[in-house]
């Protein structure tokens, strides 16, 4: 696999690094931005080739990766389809539409759109991606295989589940460092001070999300095992569902959702 990365910022490096770590050899990878302290930056860390423009870089690539800003991305496409050729290409700009950007790269289809979360900084992303039609089995592998150099990858059947991707798994995280900081707080006001408390709540955090990924039984099981009747977590969890976190979760996903629609609709009006 040959593949070039449109951008150098933090996620096309994440995903370089994962791709070098895995086996695939640096000389195989490029990547193009007009930042030279991006470039300088990747090159340093990975060791792989970056240039200024798409030109040479596009000529021995047998994948593209888009990894630039949305509000970038059409005039980027537009630069980059008169030598787009019949190249895989992936996109991980978030509220871009295929049908959108198959225009600005004047009517590529090759193309699969993929939405990683910011875990894949650290390895441990999930991605979740869509093909277009005329992307056969081989160009599914080789898109895994790049998404999954961070992460787990999860195939949907329709585009718009790209954006409830986005609003779960894309937002998530926010999501969750909401919780860590809510339960750090809770932890100060009980009497720890401040590094003691982020430790107990990061932790606990980190920890809770291990075991779930390493049990096969569902989280309502493993939530019933540390909750004992009569118990100080059956109390402090009555206290949770009391002020809504269920349906504060439900509305958060609802609104994340609301907004990725919202986002593809200005995106394909962008140009």
């Amino acid at each position: 696999m040959k593949a070039c990365f449109i951008g150098a910022g933090n996620m096309a490096s994440a995903l370089i690094g994962g791709l070098v770590a895995g086996g695939a050899r640096p000389a195989d990878l490029c990547a193009v931005d007009i930042d030279a302290g991006q470039r300088d930056r990747l090159a340093a860390r990975h060791g792989v080739a970056t240039h200024e423009s798409p030109e040479a870089a596009l000529a021995g690539a047998d994948c593209v990766v888009l990894a630039v800003k949305p509000q970038q991305l059409p005039a980027v496409a537009a630069s980059l389809a008169p030598g787009i050729g019949g190249r895989l290409v992936v996109t991980i700009a978030a509220g871009v539409r295929i049908g959108d950007l198959s225009r600005w790269l004047g009517g590529h289809r090759r193309i699969v759109r993929a939405m990683p979360n910011t875990p894949a900084l650290i390895r441990q992303g999930i991605s979740g991606l869509y093909a277009a039609a005329e992307v056969g089995g081989e160009d599914r592998e080789l898109a895994t295989r790049i998404l999954g150099a961070v992460g787990e990858v999860l195939w949907v059947e329709h585009e718009s589940m790209i954006d409830a991707v986005t609003a779960v798994s894309g937002s998530g995280p926010a999501y969750v460092f909401l919780c860590i900081e809510a339960l750090e707080e809770a932890a100060i006001a009980s009497g720890f001070p401040a590094g003691q408390a982020r430790a107990l709540a990061v932790s606990t955090f980190a920890g809770a999300g291990a075991l779930a990924a390493a049990e096969s039984e569902p989280p309502a099981v493993l939530r019933a095992r540390v909750t004992s009747r009569g118990g100080t977590t059956e109390r402090g969890v009555a206290a949770l569902e009391a002020g809504g976190l269920r349906v504060a979760m439900r509305e958060a996903v609802a609104a994340a959702l609301r907004r990725a629609v919202e986002l593809g609709d200005e995106s394909g009006r962008a140009a």
